[in-house]
């Protein structure tokens, strides 16, 4: 089977993409490499909870269940993904890890681990943005003996309980992580800048109200490197306390701890790198849709390098939104409209091709064949000489049926010897 379109992932991006693509009444299907969809949503740290609210949470066409004012917790985040998929019945192929998409004619061929090949005429990229870690390697590191994690691994503040700990990072998982691990352990969270914080809730009102009203939600408003700390007051009131405390990042690691900025070194049992994902797009650098850092080459969800590859979940694709559940749905709405006209344009070029290709042949044959024809024409021209001569003194009915007879012969050759036959007799006997 050849599909409209094919979208790798089934989380927040994937789903909603495959929401877009049933309403527009596409033949497509989701490969999700885990056993469920969800994308990464279930393998963020257990306490996590979204800085919206449920009211601008939701994908399209499903509310996020519950009362809306409420910030949902990661498993409430997990559920309601799952329920999406279900509620709209989905086709979602999982524990199909993609290997690589290359292309196959016009169409684009996806290899998989382990559930085969598919075709499609377009593929969209929804592996969002927390398929791979950001890891940095900084002086030392590798000497270091103590514990290094990325907050993609860290779970719980238990097993870290009385030990001490450095939060590398000033983002919102960053400060989430080391306010929860100061309740069990000591606890600095080192930064390469003060960190930067935005009243959870103004007059009364969640944040992302105001950003709705305003219109920022659907701008570029912030960069990369300037994404706030949404806080109640939690926050900075417990950084204030020293739990945790603050530093500029340290300068290098040693063999069981670091060195801070003032040459001080102090031994730590373990560090956890809350310094965000980069998009896993290594499937595609086959077709040469990445540029030399790994990146998609593309403009608003529709790739630069590569027609009929499209991308759905990347970091400020469009918007400030683009890679959460509040923002990915109108991103999706927009490339599933790009990509059904590509489809359309595709099909019609194809048909278009196929009858020009089908007349040249018809053509050829009848060039090919054009010596013959002239030959028949000769030859029954000869016959008709012939007969005329021997019964020129017949009546003139005999030379009449000399030249149906002829006429019969080369319509023929033509192809129209059925409607030759059928006309015959009526010319004999007029």
């Amino acid at each position: 089977m050849i599909y409209d379109s094919i979208v790798i992932g089934a989380g927040q991006a994937g789903l909603a993409t495959g929401y877009h693509l049933q309403q527009a009444g596409l033949r497509f299907l989701l490969l999700e490499a885990g056993d469920e969809p969800g994308g990464s949503w279930p393998h963020f740290y257990d306490s996590l909870s979204l800085n919206s609210t449920a009211r601008y949470s939701s994908l399209p066409g499903l509310p996020f269940p519950g009362q809306p004012d409420r910030y949902p917790r990661r498993d409430e985040a997990v559920a309601y993904l799952r329920s999406y998929a279900a509620h709209f019945a989905l086709p979602i192929v999982t524990g199909a890890r993609v290997v690589k998409i290359e292309r196959a004619g016009r169409f684009f061929r996806i290899v998989t681990a382990d559930k085969g090949c598919f075709r499609t005429r377009t593929v969209v990229a929804a592996t969002g943005f927390f398929g791979r870690p950001n890891m940095p390697d900084l002086p030392g590191q590798g000497q270091y003996r103590g514990q290094v994690l990325h907050a993609a691994e860290y779970r719980r503040p238990e097993p870290f309980h009385r030990q001490r700990v450095v939060v590398v990072g000033g983002g919102n998982a960053a400060v989430q992580i080391g306010v929860e691990l100061a309740q069990v352990a000591r606890v600095t969270l080192a930064t390469r800048h003060p960190i930067r914080y935005l009243p959870q809730r103004m007059l009364g009102q969640d944040i992302h109200f105001w950003l709705k009203f305003s219109g920022l939600d659907r701008t570029q408003w912030l960069d990369e490197q300037s994404m706030p700390v949404f806080d109640t007051g939690k926050y900075r009131t417990a950084l204030a306390a020293g739990r945790p405390d603050q530093r500029p990042i340290f300068e290098r690691f040693s063999a069981d701890g670091v060195i801070w900025s003032d040459g001080r070194h102090e031994k730590v049992d373990a560090v956890i790198f809350a310094t965000g994902y980069r998009p896993h797009l290594a499937y595609l650098a086959e077709l040469g849709a990445l540029d030399e850092t790994g990146r998609a080459r593309q403009s608003r969800g529709e790739s630069t390098a590569v027609p009929g590859l499209y991308y759905v979940g990347l970091p400020r694709q469009r918007t400030v939104a683009s890679a959460t559940l509040r923002g990915v749905g109108a991103d999706a709405r927009i490339v599933v409209n790009h990509l059904r006209r590509y489809c359309q344009v595709q099909q019609r070029t194809h048909a278009r091709r196929a009858t020009e290709a089908a007349l040249k042949r018809r053509t050829r044959v009848w060039v090919s064949r054009g010596h013959e024809l002239m030959g028949l024409i000769g030859l029954m021209t000869l016959a008709l000489r012939q007969q005329i001569a021997m019964q020129r003194l017949a009546a003139p009915r005999l030379v009449g049926e000399a030249l149906v007879r002829s006429v019969t012969v080369s319509a023929g050759f033509l192809g129209l010897g059925h409607a030759a036959a059928l006309y015959a007799p009526n010319l004999m006997r007029s």
